[in-house]
């Protein structure tokens, strides 16, 4: 026989086609099999296109299964069932499953070997073993065919090969199309072993035949030889275990011809499903042909004369058997009823599977987004993922939380982080607040006995915050004004001191700004990390997106600094201001500080002058009198009067200047450079601006994901044509 490449080669030729081969003999398999009512052929015909599709590795799909102990009888059984001739040599036993797939075709002959790889194998196994195809004309070479399809796989074919596995997972698929006289789907699996040389064997074959039998949709046809105790095979506990209802389970018996003389009413009772191990389904008897009949070639009609005469003859004759349930003919017409309608409950749970599977597998698709593997398609899968990011970055800095984009800016628990705008006057307004409360250096308090003088212990409140009472105060402005005098007379102030005050005042700005650059800075990143999540699904494109994005927020937050210093520059300079609030706070300061001094003096005159009780008649005397104590008790502390007046200046000023910085920090600083340019950090003009290389730098999808792309496409292929097959 040709070797496989060779024969697919031939098959593929133009120079050999099939009109030039023998027409394939099926009398073997022949008219009378007869497993073929119009309905089960079409469902057949579908079940076997969707298979055929590779759905079977993802849906479940009904099927007969043959299984059972080693040397159970099982290729009798299939061969009774399938008419095909299965080898029986010793060192062919079953070492993978097989699955046949029968086609009844009145104009067309065709048989065909393929391999299904197993799920589990590496993509460049799966490649060489689905390339495995050969076509045959006869089933006299299957015996080369299942030991080249196992030399493909891997497994032992012979004696001498002692290093290679003996059991493989992959699946051979016989396709045989032609005047079979049946529709069927059936898949042989390997013999249960209890004993290997090997533990991975046993533990491989275990495996495999689990995987079919707890399938729901796997009708179980359980193999078990006469001359054993069916209590110990282990294919029933099994069909057991994955079949508890018993629904799809079938017992057969092979080998009655083989049992000691004298038991056959222990088998009668085991074929009347009267035992202690009894099936819902029941059990069928059937005698397997003998080894000489074998040799000569027996057909099915033979075989079911021969069924008849040993059933018909004692002692056989008089155990009451229902001859329904005897002989292999009997157990098609069986399956017949079974699989039509078990293939019509099942058929719309797998309808509705294939749909959520399509459902998921085009939900991957999307995830995995359009294919960009050239300059150009990179361009515009980047030109819309900009647009949608720009568009996403506007909506959060103009406040627009609905819209296409509402479920970005969901609140969740409580918590609004995406919703920028929000968040900047969150912030800004705690910078206000936090710049009222604690952005002078030195707070007045009031404190019982705190020392007059500034170098007494004070103290601290945030950081480097000097907390002092009034008299403390005093103290302070006091020294700053004997050290910044000069040719000003007395009563009268230095410039200088009105700026050294505030300068000093001040020196807490500088570090509370920028610390309220860096709380927006982080938001704004917090910002974006969440968008280019929502926008780009990529995970290297979003890294390198944000890279770019990075290095552009990174140069509008040191012009933001840059602009921060410079208002601190400003600040340093010498007190300047035209806002009426400071004249009109001066006013009031002066006012307030006159109403005090009248009131101390007329509170001092009563007590010492009126003892007390003080009434002044409408006289010019008492009126001269009044004047008089009052201007008693007028002192004029020249440099007291300066420092009061600098004090007053100064906390006019400072209120008028430090509500001014806060405006220019949150104007300036914070919106002009971090928020009012973020829309444009990933903007489609700055797309359209990128070299090639650049483009395939940052958005080139991964072989991988190219691979997993193309699987998911072939994938949707196969469902869409599965769900076609199935009239969905």
């Amino acid at each position: 026989m040709a070797s496989p490449t060779e024969t697919l080669e031939a098959s593929e030729s133009s120079e050999s086609s099939e009109n030039d081969w023998t027409a394939i003999d099926f009398r073997r398999v022949g008219n009378d099999l007869g497993l073929q009512s119009s309905r089960t052929s079409q469902r057949l015909n579908q079940i076997d296109r969707v298979r055929a599709n590779g759905v079977g590795d993802h849906v479940a799909l009904p099927q007969l299964v043959v299984c059972g102990d080693q040397s159970a009888g099982k290729s009798s059984v299939l061969e009774g069932i399938s008419g095909i001739p299965f080898p029986r040599e010793d060192g062919l036993c079953t070492r993978f499953a097989t699955e046949i797939v029968m086609r009844h075709a009145q104009q067309e002959n065709r048989m065909t070997a393929t391999i299904t790889p197993h799920s589990a194998r590496e993509d460049e196994d799966k490649a060489r073993l689905a390339s495995f195809r050969i076509e045959f004309r006869d089933f006299g070479e299957l015996p080369d065919i299942i030991r080249a399809a196992g030399q493909i796989m891997g497994v032992r074919t012979s004696e001498s090969e002692v290093d290679a596995p003996t059991f493989a997972a992959d699946v051979l698929r016989l396709e045989l199309v032609g005047n079979t006289g049946l529709h069927l789907t059936i898949v042989d699996l390997p013999g249960l072993i209890s004993v290997s040389e090997d533990e991975r064997d046993v533990q491989l074959v275990s495996d495999l035949v689990d995987s079919y039998l707890k399938s729901s949709r796997t009708i179980v046809l359980a193999v078990v030889p006469a001359s054993s105790d069916v209590d110990t095979q282990g294919i029933i506990q099994r069909a057991r275990h994955h079949d508890k209802d018993g629904v799809r389970t079938v017992g057969i018996i092979t080998k009655p011809d083989l049992i000691n003389a004298g038991t056959e009413q222990r088998v009668a009772r085991l074929a009347k499903n009267m035992d202690r191990t009894k099936l819902n389904l029941g059990f069928f008897l059937l005698k397997n042909p003998a080894p000489a009949e074998l040799l000569r070639g027996i057909t099915p009609d033979a075989r079911q004369r021969a069924e008849h005469d040993f059933f018909s003859s004692e002692p056989w004759r008089g155990l009451g058997l229902d001859p329904s349930r005897v002989g292999i003919e009997n157990l098609r017409v069986f399956l017949q009823d079974l699989l039509d309608s078990h293939i019509e409950r099942e058929l719309p749970k797998v309808r509705e599977e294939l749909r959520e599977l399509l459902k998921q597998n085009s939900q991957e698709l999307s995830a995995l987004g359009t294919e960009r593997n050239t300059a150009s398609q990179i361009r515009m899968y980047l030109t819309r993922i900009s647009a949608d990011f720009h568009a996403l970055l506007q909506a959060g800095i103009d406040g627009a939380y609905g819209g296409r984009d509402a479920t970005f800016f969901e609140s969740r628990g409580g918590a609004f982080g995406n919703r920028l705008r929000a968040m900047v006057h969150l912030e800004n307004e705690k910078f206000a607040n936090y710049m009222r409360e604690f952005g002078q250096k030195r707070k007045i308090v009031s404190s019982e006995g705190s020392d007059s003088s500034e170098e007494a212990p004070s103290s601290e409140n945030e950081e480097d915050q000097i907390l002092v009472s009034k008299e403390g105060m005093a103290a302070w402005v006091k020294q700053v004004y004997y050290r910044t005098r000069g040719r000003e007379l007395p009563g009268n102030y230095n410039h200088a001191l009105l700026a050294e005050l505030f300068h000093s005042q001040s020196t807490r700005w500088g570090r509370i700004a920028r610390d309220h650059v860096d709380a927006v800075a982080e938001l704004v990143s917090r910002f974006l990390q969440a968008a280019a999540k929502f926008v780009i699904k990529d995970n290297k494109v979003r890294q390198n997106v944000l890279h770019s994005v990075e290095k552009s927020v990174q140069a509008n937050l040191q012009r933001a600094i840059d602009d921060l210093d410079t208002l601190l520059e400003d600040e340093a300079r010498q007190p300047i201001t035209y806002n009426h609030y400071y004249t009109d706070n001066i006013q009031k300061s002066r006012s307030d500080q006159s109403k005090r001094q009248i009131h101390d003096s007329m509170h001092s005159a009563i007590e010492q002058d009126w003892n007390g009780k003080f009434h002044v008649n409408n006289s010019s005397g008492e009126i001269d009198k009044l004047v008089t104590s009052l201007q008693d008790r007028v002192i004029v502390d020249m440099t007291k009067q300066s420092c009061s007046e600098a004090q007053n200046d100064l906390s006019a000023y400072y209120k008028v200047a430090m509500k001014t910085f806060v405006d220019n920090v949150c104007r300036q600083v914070i919106e002009r450079h971090i928020i009012a340019k973020l829309p444009n950090v990933f903007a489609p003009v700055l797309v359209s601006g990128y070299e090639n290389d650049d483009l395939l730098r940052m958005a080139a999808e991964s072989r991988q994901v190219s691979l997993r792309r193309d699987e998911a496409r072939h994938f949707q292929e196969i469902l869409e044509r599965s769900l076609q097959d199935l009239g969905a």
